[in-house]
Parts: C-alpha cells; sequence; structure tokens
C-alpha cells in the first residue's frame, strides 16, 4: 500500500513538471546569449574620448546662464588672488572650439565656419546660442578626424597648427584635442561653482 501511494506521487508530481515544461504560461524565457562587444580599434578608441569630452564640456557651457556667459572671476576681487587678464567664461568656449578646428579641422580640411583670426575664436559670436552651437560644431569635426586614424596612418605628420618647428602626428592631433579640452573644461567648471551652478557632469543621478 505504501509503495503504490509512493508511486502514484511520483506519477502526478512527473505530470505536473510535465505541464510546466510544455505550458507557454509557465515556460520562462531562456537568456539570450550576451552580445559580444566588438573588438577595440584605434578609431573607437580616440572616438570615445572625444565624445566623454563633448558630452562634459557641452553640458557645462550649457549649464551657464546667457547673463553669466562673460563672467570672469576678476571681478569677485578675491583677496590673494591673481586672475587679472584671464578669459570669460564666453572666451573659454571659444577658444576651446577654436582649438578644435585648428587640430581637427586640419585633417579632416572642414574650416571655421566663422572667420577666425587666431585659436581665441571668432570674436563676431556674441551669444550663448550661437557660441554653444560653434562648440557642438566642432566636435562633430572631431569625430570625422577619429574616422581618419589607421594603424598605418597614425604617425603621418601634419605641420605645426601653433606655428612650432616639429610636426605633429596625426593621432596627437586628435588625441592632443580631447586633453586640451579637459584643461579648460576644469576651469570653466571653477566658474560655474563660483555662480553656484553645479556642473552637470558633477550631479547626483
Amino acid at each position: 500500500m505504501k509503495s503504490t501511494r509512493t508511486f502514484c506521487m511520483l506519477l502526478l508530481v512527473n505530470g505536473a513538471l510535465s505541464i510546466v515544461a510544455t505550458n507557454p504560461a509557465f515556460a520562462q524565457a531562456s537568456p539570450s546569449p550576451q552580445a559580444t562587444p566588438p573588438p577595440a580599434t584605434i578609431v573607437s578608441a580616440a572616438d570615445s574620448q572625444i565624445s566623454v569630452i563633448e558630452r562634459e564640456f557641452v553640458s557645462a557651457a550649457e549649464a551657464m546662464p546667457e547673463d553669466k556667459f562673460n563672467f570672469a572671476p576678476t571681478s569677485l576681487n578675491i583677496p590673494g588672488s591673481d586672475f587679472k587678464g584671464v578669459r570669460t567664461f564666453a572666451q573659454q568656449v571659444k577658444h576651446v572650439a577654436a582649438t578644435n578646428y585648428l587640430l581637427w579641422g586640419t585633417i579632416t580640411g572642414d574650416k571655421s565656419p566663422v572667420e577666425m583670426k587666431d585659436d581665441e575664436g571668432p570674436a563676431s559670436l556674441k551669444t550663448k546660442a550661437e557660441i554653444v552651437q560653434y562648440l557642438k560644431d566642432s566636435f562633430a569635426v572631431g569625430h570625422k578626424a577619429a574616422k581618419t586614424l589607421t594603424p598605418d596612418n597614425a604617425a603621418s605628420p601634419f605641420p605645426n597648427v601653433f606655428g612650432g618647428k616639429n610636426p605633429m602626428p596625426r593621432l596627437f592631433m586628435v588625441t592632443f584635442g580631447v586633453a586640451h579640452g579637459f584643461d579648460h573644461y576644469g576651469q570653466i567648471v571653477e566658474y560655474l561653482r563660483m555662480n553656484g551652478i553645479i556642473p552637470p557632469a558633477s550631479r547626483q543621478q
């Protein structure tokens, strides 16, 4: 009798398992295999660096109110400071965009859409909207420049865009645009904080 009950229980369990296994209502979606990321290339590595500085610098530029775009810490008269002659916020942004065009545009053939005399950027750009758009357009040229990189041409020289005697390798011109941008990003971050604004990249998500 005991063995009969055990046998019946096994039949019930086996039947229940069969129902679960064949009924779509009980079926669990099988996990899809994780897609293997494409291998890194010299293009993807350089382009991702440009994306990082673009995201942080553009968001910081957009965070500054229009009426503070010509702010410079000189106006704060901080005791012991020496801010005489430093760039305004707007000038910092235009300088970075202009340098982007000098470095990356030399590679791609893209010239500044607004005439500029030097790496300070076009004096004709006055409003926040104009300056931010100029900045965004310069990063678009950076992505184009990154996409020209190959293992064979990474060391190919270009004339020094800053007037120096030593030529500048293509890879250096692409990556130095990123380094230069972060140098000035650190400065505009301070400008934002001096005006009570937390840089977007530093805000809690």
